[in-house]
């Protein structure tokens, strides 16, 4: 099998932090995933997570007015030019420092970002020939406080900035005449937003004690008397150079005030303030966390911190609509290009929702685990994706679009464990809070609730292959209890651990039930008409993970000594090893005191998992570092690096200078009250402190597993459900290549009608747009006399190909034609090799199930459409019956009225 996966999506994380923004189709919303970006597309009711990173999680981002390119800053200050359309890095810059905010102007021109006290505008990347794509423009000086909004003028020529000294402030982007800056204040707390109207320098600002502000210009926008030439900073002049001009703010601040009320000869620009309202009219005081405006429907929506928004109409401040989404603030809110759509985040839950505030209905409501996720599993057809987590709620996942289609919220207690049965319509579940439950995915209800006989925690779940049994194992009584589905009785109770049971598996073969304990040993329980015999093994060192091979010959052990070992199940004896000390090489923390080399020596493997063909295992655990070894040779194949966000601990490989003080490091230095700093972790704590000011979390692998295609494989991780997936694009990979397999000698034996010969040197060639050209000019009369004669050699690469163009192309007969008559021809010799081809069986099963819910979803709406079209025509045709009955009788009635007048 080969490992050329690369990352294709991240699920269960739908929002970080920062802002959220709509592209310029006004249906797609870009939102920041931690150090990613992931597109969500509210036309097609799908998702996608963009393939390139940032160093630390994004803060911040604008997209350009033409939708081509946007700009993402993360919390340390580096900015990432993104192409929209390669999907791709194209520069990075750093500016030193957190940035606050960043707008494009309307024209495409030009960008501002608040940085500190200052706002530093630059020219737009792409917008003229310069090497350097962020070449600054002009740094505007005269806040005293931070800089927290920004809005611009729909020319242009000015904007606004608010900031935490309570005050906006009016720029002008050019030199001019009547307008150099302009401050207003009347607010008691700090601005969170301000907005000019359209066409217009008329301004509303908003404080975060909700309060607002309406200000009307006496000037036009179109008189800002522009000067004869432009004051632009020279090019050399460099960012640091600006801000360590040797000038106080209120020096400054008095300057340009004076120089704007000295220009003589001019109409100066003049603001007052026409009215103030307030949000909180109930007395309850409640903050402002976030707005929105939208100039052409001058909607404007108001975020709060209690989790509900308003939606006001300006300047008659009218309420159209409230709503409360949750108890947690709403941290980001942004409108689409119409205005009908509003898009609302909330950071505390990781929630991203679409409200259409006009009919007053949701486009789109995702929310991810409110905390880590601990366990996932794929379902038989690999279509969808199961996770739970420590908030207790179980979430089912769709892999082709990426959203979360039901939550189960029954257990009151972290989710140790997850598993679909063998039908793939029913999701067992264990969990910390002493049941073990089944979800129906029909009725999508919680049918049966397993429980023990005195109470207990679940640490580990396993199903066996009939979905006929499930069993669980105990963290606090060392027990393994097995459970009938049908009936919900507890069969069995097997006693024996003297330590938490950590992990369950059961054999796809036979009546086998592997557990493995803290207490160094594993144990094979024979279920059903044995049951009680057992045989224990003594491995040595605490036990993981335990997995079974795929054909149930073979079981895995992952220790806490970090070594994987491999046992034969008949035998119970060990047949190989795989030391993985150096292969973890998890991170350096930012309170260790030695090298990551070191500190990964006492990490292992939490996790294991067969691939399809049980020729190799991947593992997962306490590092970064996800590793696929090959059982037979013992050898490592392939290292995935799940993140490189320094936002997390343990994450950077060597130790940063820069963070070590003659004290030790500076994470480990307790400031005092009124400092930034950090207060020391308690020992032992892995998700927070309820002691400590801020920590950052620990990058680990809670779960991995292979999808049953073999295509692609899963990850929970502390940044999300990560997949991967092997790549779709062309690869040259040659199969039994010869100096006469060229694409002319190919399409030379389609001319001769020798499509068997033609299909086997187009796979032997194995490019994808040549076996293309080469399947759909078989007619379809040969298909069944081109499978029989076609080679066992070639039959596995025909079926992989048809499965991938099933979900794509239109051709659907032809591709349902040929699987039908490589399966009836071939079907004994694909039953022999069983094993091997059943990622193969389940990736064919999966595109013709998703294929037969496409037509079917089409068959239903053409139905509709049918009986609706059949509807209308009837009642026409009654009307234009009863049109032409009135006629006729008034035209009767006519006559009758002539006669009588004769």
């Amino acid at each position: 099998m080969k490992f050329a996966y690369k990352f294709s999506n991240l699920l269960g994380t739908v929002y970080r932090k920062g802002n959220i923004e709509f592209m310029k189709d006004g249906n797609t919303v870009l939102s920041p995933v931690g150090n990613r970006v992931t597109l969500f597309d509210l036309k097609s009711n799908n998702a996608e997570t963009l393939p390139f990173t940032t160093q630390c999680n994004i803060a911040c981002l604008a997209i350009a007015p033409d939708g081509c390119t946007a700009i993402l800053i993360d919390e340390e200050g580096e900015a990432s030019l993104v192409s929209l359309l390669s999907k791709s890095i194209l520069h990075t810059h750093h500016f030193r420092k957190p940035i606050q905010c960043i707008k494009y102007s309307p024209d495409g021109k030009k960008f501002a970002v608040t940085k500190d006290n200052l706002v530093l505008v630059y020219h737009a990347p792409g917008k003229s020939r310069v090497i350097n794509p962020f070449q600054l423009y002009r740094t505007f000086y005269g806040a005293y406080g931070e800089t927290t909004s920004i809005d611009w003028t729909t020319d242009s020529r000015a904007f606004a900035v608010g900031g935490k000294d309570m005050n906006t402030r009016v720029y002008a982007a050019i030199k001019c005449d009547n307008l150099i800056v302009y401050s207003l204040g009347g607010h008691k707390d700090e601005i969170v937003g301000c907005y000019f109207e359209k066409e217009s320098l008329d301004l509303y600002t908003v404080s975060r004690d909700g309060a607002l502000n309406v200000w009307e210009c006496d000037t036009d926008l179109e008189n800002l008397h522009p000067a004869d030439e432009e004051e632009v900073l020279p090019y050399s002049a460099s960012v640091d150079e600006i801000e360590n001009k040797d000038k106080a703010p209120e020096t400054r601040s008095t300057h340009t005030e004076s120089q704007n009320m000295d220009v003589e000869g001019k109409e100066k620009i003049l603001y007052h303030r026409l009215a103030k309202y307030f949000f909180n009219k109930e007395g309850n005081f409640n903050n402002v966390t976030s707005t929105s405006f939208h100039k052409d429907t001058h909607i404007l929506v108001t975020g709060f911190a209690s989790g509900s928004f308003h939606i006001h109409e300006l300047p008659d401040f009218n309420l159209i609509h409230s709503l409360s989404i949750s108890d947690h603030q709403i941290t980001s809110a942004s409108f689409n290009f119409t205005g009908d759509w509003l898009a609302l985040a909330s950071s505390t839950l990781g929630q991203l929702l679409v409200w259409d505030w006009q009919s007053e209905s949701y486009i789109m409501k995702q929310q991810g685990h409110f905390s880590n996720m601990l366990c996932l599993d794929y379902s038989p057809d690999g279509r969808y994706i199961a996770t739970g987590g420590e908030d207790g709620k179980i979430k089912v996942w769709d892999t082709s679009s990426s959203f979360c289609f039901v939550t189960f919220s029954e257990h009151s207690a972290g989710v140790t464990g997850v598993q679909f049965t063998s039908s793939g319509q029913v999701i067992m579940s264990a969990s910390l809070d002493g049941t073990v439950r089944a979800f129906d995915l029909h009725r999508y209800r919680n049918f049966r609730t397993f429980t023990s006989p005195r109470p207990t925690q679940f640490a580990s779940l396993a199903v066996d292959s009939s979905g006929e049994l499930v069993s669980a194992g105990s963290k606090d009584t060392f027990e393994v209890f097995v459970w009938s589905v049908r009936t919900g009785r507890l069969l069995d109770l097997l006693t024996g651990h003297e330590a938490p049971v950590v992990s369950l598996s059961f054999s796809s073969t036979s009546s086998l039930l592997a557990s493995g304990s803290w207490d160094q040993t594993v144990t094979l329980w024979k279920i059903g008409e044995e049951k009680g015999a057992r045989e224990s093994v003594d491995v040595g060192h605490d036990v993981m993970s335990v997995s079974f091979r795929p054909d149930g010959g073979e079981l895995a052990v992952s220790t806490l000594n970090a070594e994987i070992t491999f046992w034969n199940v008949q035998t119970m004896t060990q047949t190989g090893s795989i030391d993985c000390r150096h292969d973890i090489g998890g991170g350096r923390g930012e309170l260790d005191r030695v090298s990551a080399k070191t500190s990964s020596f006492g990490k292992s493997f939490q996790t294991l998992c067969y691939t399809a063909d049980g020729e190799s295992i991947i593992a997962g655990g306490q590092t970064k570092n996800v590793c696929v070894y090959h059982v037979r040779e013992g050898l490592l194949m392939k290292k995935f690096e799940v993140t490189r966000n320094l936002s997390f601990d343990a994450v950077e490989e060597f130790l940063d200078k820069r963070k070590m003080t003659e004290f030790g490091p500076s994470a480990m230095i307790e400031m005092g009250e009124g400092e930034e700093g950090t207060a020391i972790k308690l020992p032992g704590v892995r998700s927070g402190d309820m002691s400590s000011r801020f920590y950052k979390p620990e990058i680990r692998v809670s779960c991995v597993r292979f999808s049953p295609t073999g295509r692609e494989w899963a990850a929970v991780t502390t940044e999300g459900l990560l997949i991967y997936s092997l790549d779709a694009n062309f690869t040259f990979d040659p199969f039994d290549l010869d100096i006469d397999i060229t694409p002319e000698n190919i399409r030379k034996e389609i001319k001769n009608k020798e499509y068997s010969k033609s299909i086997m040197m187009s796979f032997r060639l194995n490019q994808t747009s040549l076996i293309n050209e080469v399947f759909e000019q078989v007619p379809v009369n040969n298909i069944e006399i081109i499978s029989r004669n076609l080679p066992d050699v070639y039959v596995e690469k025909l079926l992989t190909f048809i499965a991938s163009k099933l979900e794509r192309s239109p051709h659907l007969h032809f591709y349902l034609l040929w699987c039908r008559a490589l399966l009836l021809a071939h079907g004994p010799a694909l039953k022999a090799r069983a094993v091997k081809v059943m990622a193969l069986m389940a990736n064919l099963q999966k595109a013709l199930t998703r294929k037969a819910e496409e037509v079917t979803k089409v068959c239903d709406n053409n139905y509709y459409q049918i009986e609706y079209i059949k509807a209308l025509a009837i009642q026409r045709r009654i009307h234009k019956v009863t049109e032409q009955e009135v006629d006729l009788k008034s035209d009767d009635e006519i006559s009758v009225l002539s006669m009588d007048d004769t």
